[in-house]
């Protein structure tokens, strides 16, 4: 059965980028066109802005100077840094093609693309923690994201801010149901490793170094379904040597997509 990111109306989202971090790297890496960028107008404000402006401006994006309380209005995080951008939405990604390796954020890569290593994530709400687990991700070399369409978060503001970036590098598909994408992964030939409490240790794991691999993370509290759970290779777990009984989804999907990336790097 072949299984596709969903081609409908709805986008990805990331229209609006806030953040100084996030609007520099929206600006820097090209891959979409961004309509105009706001500055808060202050005498005296700090040289991140105006260094901002000016990058957009020899990238020939308008620039619209705001005043600090119009920004505020338009912004949708709580701290946006006196700065936002309005960019056209992130193109969906197609499952097959991150399976095989055929999508890169830059296409003069895709000759030398990587063996796919992928995260896919199972019920994560919470915008931020999904920021935060995408930029570890990207951090540690992940070439792809999979996300279900329903009951999860996706590229909010919040979120774009929270990724400090990374949302412009890595592609990302949108499922309609994360079993069903992950049973195509595996008919794909890639390895599906689970995160959740009660697997076998993720360190004592004989990880495939240079085969396809999706990491996948579970919501905070429930972890992996019974059915993604079902769908994986195998279940790992992260040792914790304290009294507390686990990490969240962002600290914990940090650890492993670190442990697959030097795994990898010690295969070479």
């Amino acid at each position: 059965m072949r299984v596709r990111a969903s081609r409908a109306p709805r986008s990805l989202g990331g229209e609006q980028v806030e953040g100084r971090q996030a609007v520099r790297e929206l600006l820097l890496a090209g891959t979409r066109k961004v309509r105009e960028v706001w500055v808060v107008d202050e005498r005296g404000a700090g040289g991140a802005d105006d260094e901002l402006g000016a990058l957009a401006l020899e990238l020939h994006v308008p620039v619209r100077p705001v005043s600090r309380k119009k920004l505020a209005a338009e912004a949708r995080t709580d701290a946006p840094q006196g700065v936002l951008a309005r960019a056209a939405p992130l193109p969906e990604a197609d499952l097959d093609d991150l399976a095989l390796g055929r999508v890169a954020a830059n296409a003069d890569l895709r000759a030398s693309a990587p063996v796919p290593f992928l995260l896919a994530l199972d019920g994560v709400t919470d915008p931020g923690n999904l920021g935060a687990v995408l930029r570890s991700a990207e951090g540690a070399g992940v070439t792809g994201v999979v996300l279900p369409r329903h009951r999860a978060a996706h590229v909010t503001p919040t979120v774009a801010k929270a990724a400090a970036g990374a949302v412009e590098y890595l592609p990302i598909a949108v499922v309609g149901g994360l079993p069903a994408a992950l049973a195509r992964l595996r008919e794909l030939g890639v390895w599906i490793v689970g995160l959740d409490m009660g697997g076998r240790p993720l360190f004592e794991l004989d990880l495939p170094a240079a085969a396809p691999l999706c990491v996948v993370l579970g919501a905070e509290g429930a972890g992996l379904s019974r059915l993604v759970a079902q769908r994986c290779d195998v279940v790992a777990a992260l040792p914790l040597e304290g009294r507390l009984a686990s990490l969240n989804v962002a600290a914990a999907g940090a650890v492993a997509c670190y442990e697959v990336a030097r795994r990898r790097a010690a295969a070479r």
